[in-house]
Parts: structure tokens; sequence; C-alpha cells
């Protein structure tokens, strides 16, 4: 590989107002365009997030700041571990690079014009080799730690088993008999199926819901009616209604930068799991792996659901909580039924709201060692960093999975 040419620095960050200003009608071109030259590369991306906008904005915002900390790329390296992360389960090559990078900078100079000078060509065009050679090499070592387990495996679907009216289970066994490498628990796998009206295969991110075993995966998948984007979930409604047990998928390996380390030395912190719908199906897996490690860590489990028809493991929970101490669950519900039990079926009404807690017994907010983890939409995610902020937890211990493209987080 040729070697990097230094940043220009000064006149990145000179361009990082413009970015801010047309940066979605950048990507947007650069996507339409790259696809149409390189259909191949629809494998790869999620029809469904180009729809909605989700890919380009992720993109703009990536963009915007990479030109604003050029010169302090550290702040940024939680986003490229989480980036990396997705990539290798997408199974991103660094071929895939140079053809990313041509369509990117032809795509800022359509929409700069001549604002888009040789001197803002060269330099951007250093800056993006620079961040290619970052991801090219984490990359190298993430997909080095798969070892024997390169891109796509064949697995069966053992078992669906129903969670909820809209979760269901898939046990996923591999095709061709081989132990399966444990992965860290909140870790997700790619799955991809082909659709037959995009005429290619598309992938989506799910969380493994149970601890790492060597014998079968399992998922926990809702099926996604559209009803806040829109757009029903394609690849989440296919596997609820046209994939069976027998029928068998592809995965990649388990990965991914959201995860609890279950081995770690200091095993009394606490760990508070804040979840909202599916959200739950990574704490799940976490929750499982603190309990099979013996852990000694008290664990708090605070889950946001509609109803007692949609939510998920909610009997699992009742049970883990009766016989672990350790283990104490709080439940918010928007919609409760005549027969639901205070205390037991939920414990206040509506949306998650941290301040009804307890801030000792329930969220830990006098433990400086207390990790928390949130997952679930988006919105829901930023207001719980938020109020955690404002009660004085900082974030380096506060942890979020990123479901789809991510955001400007």
């Amino acid at each position: 590989m040729a070697a990097v040419r230094p940043i220009p620095a000064a006149v990145i960050k000179s361009t990082a107002p413009v970015l801010k200003e047309h940066g979605v009608t950048i990507t947007t071109l650069f996507y339409n365009n790259m696809l149409k030259a390189h259909p191949e590369l629809n494998n790869i991306f999620n029809k469904t997030s180009q729809d909605t906008g989700d890919q380009p904005r992720a993109l703009a915002s990536a963009v915007f700041a990479y030109a604003s900390y050029v010169d302090d790329l550290g702040k940024l390296s939680p986003t490229v571990e989480r980036i990396a992360h997705k990539h290798v389960s997408l199974t991103v090559e660094p071929d895939h690079y140079p053809i990313v990078g041509k369509h990117l900078l032809a795509a800022v100079a359509t929409v700069l014009g001549d604002a888009m000078t040789p001197e803002i060509g060269d330099a951007w065009t250093a800056a993006y080799a620079a961040l290619a050679d970052v991801f090219i090499n984490r990359e190298k070592v993430l997909y080095a730690g798969f070892e024997n387990w390169q891109g796509w495996r064949k697995f069966k679907i053992q078992k669906k088993v129903p969670e909820s009216s809209e979760i269901t289970s898939f046990y996923l066994v591999p095709e061709d008999g081989q132990p399966l490498p444990l992965f860290k628990p909140g870790q997700y796998v790619s799955l991809h199926l082909f659709v037959p009206e995009l005429d290619s295969m598309q992938p989506r991110q799910y969380s493994l819901s149970e601890s790492p075993r060597s014998d079968y995966y399992r998922i926990s998948v809702k099926k996604d009616s559209g009803k806040q984007t829109g757009l029903p979930g394609l690849i989440s409604n296919m596997l609820h209604e046209e994939y069976d047990e027998g029928d068998v998928i592809e995965l990649t390996h388990p990965t991914g930068d959201f995860f609890v380390d279950t081995e770690a030395a200091a095993t009394t912190a606490p760990v508070i799991l804040i979840s909202a719908g599916v959200g739950a199906t990574p704490m799940m897996s976490i929750l499982d792996s603190t309990l099979e490690a013996k852990s000694t860590r008290p664990v708090s489990w605070v889950h946001g659901t509609h109803s007692t028809e949609v939510q998920a493991f909610g009997e699992q929970i009742h049970s883990t909580c009766e016989k672990n101490p350790s283990v104490t669950s709080t439940i918010f519900k928007t919609s409760v039924r005549e027969t639901d039990i205070s205390g037991v079926d939920f414990n206040f009404t509506g949306r998650v709201d941290l301040a009804k807690m307890d801030r000792k017994t329930g969220l830990y907010l006098d433990d400086q060692t207390a990790e928390y983890y949130i997952c679930g939409p988006e919105e829901f995610m930023k207001n719980v960093r938020e109020w955690l902020h404002k009660a004085g937890v900082n974030d380096s211990r506060i942890h979020m999975e990123i479901f789809g493209t991510g955001g400007d987080y």
C-alpha cells in the first residue's frame, strides 16, 4: 500500500462548515453514484437505510466529525471502533476503500462546484487515504481474531420460539457441525438473505440474545411493522413469515464494541442494563453471562415496553430475580392491563423515567464503578444518556448499542 501523505489539517478544518451544510446532499449523491457503478455493493449496504436517508445522514455526520477533529483524531476513536466492527461484520475488504474514495470525493466536487479548489481536493484526497488506512489496519486485526471463520457461514434454523407478539427467537446451528467461537456478551452477528425484488443479498445485524455457547447461537428478532419509519422491516418480516425450522441462512462471525467483560478483575462493579423494546436482546446475553460466571456484581434490569403482549423475556426476568438476589428488575409499561399486577408485571406506568427509580438501590448512582448499558430506539438512548450525565455519570461508564447505521452520537 502506498505511503499515506500528511494531512493538511487547516485546509480540512476550513471545509467543516460547508460539509455541515451540504453533507447529506453530498453523501446521498455519493451512494447513488457508487451503487449504480458497482451494483455488487448492494449486497453490503442496507437498502432500507438508504430509503429512509439514515445511511447518508450517518455518513454525513461522520465526514463532518472527521473534518472537525482531523487534528485531534483521538476524539473519534469510539466512532472508528464502532464502524470498524460494522465493516468486518459485513465483510468489507481493503479493495472496497478506493471505490468509496473515488465516488465520495467526486460527490464532494460535484456539490461544492467552484468551491472545490485544487488545494481542497488534494487535502481531502490525503485525508481520505489516511482515514482508509486507519480502518484497514484496525479491520485487519479484527479479521485476524476470527481465525478460521472468514466470510459468510451457513446455519440451520433449529428452532423458532415466539417470545412475544412481536419478537421471535431463532436458534441457529452451524451446518458444518464445527464448534462455534465464543463471543463477548452483548455482541451481534450479521445475517443476510436474498431479496428477489432487489436481486441482491440484504444484510442486517442482530444481537445474540443468550450467553455464549459452542453448539448454537440465538438471535431474537422483532417483526418490524414500519410504524415509525413507514417502511416495514424487509428482513425481519422475511424471517418471521418465510423462514421456518430447517431452513438455512448465513451469518458472519460475532463482533461489536458493545459488550461486558465477564472475566474483568473488578467483578463487584454494578451493571445497570437499560433497554426499551427489542433493545432487551443484547441485555439478555449480558445478564445470562454475568450469572453463569457466578459473578458477585449486582445487576439492575431496567426495561420499557408498551404492553405485556409485546414484552419479550418477561417471565424469564421475573424468574431470574426470584432465584438471584443480586438481580433486580424495574419494568415501565405504557399500557397496563387490568390483570397486570403492580410490582410483579410492572413497576411504573409510562415510558422509562429513571427519576422514578431509587437512585441508590436501582441505579447505583452513588457507586463510581457502576457501568450503564443502554439499548433501544435512538431518541430513547440519547435521553437516557443525557439523564445519566446530569446525574453525574461520565461517558466512560455509559455504553450504548447503536443499531442500524448509527447517528450523531
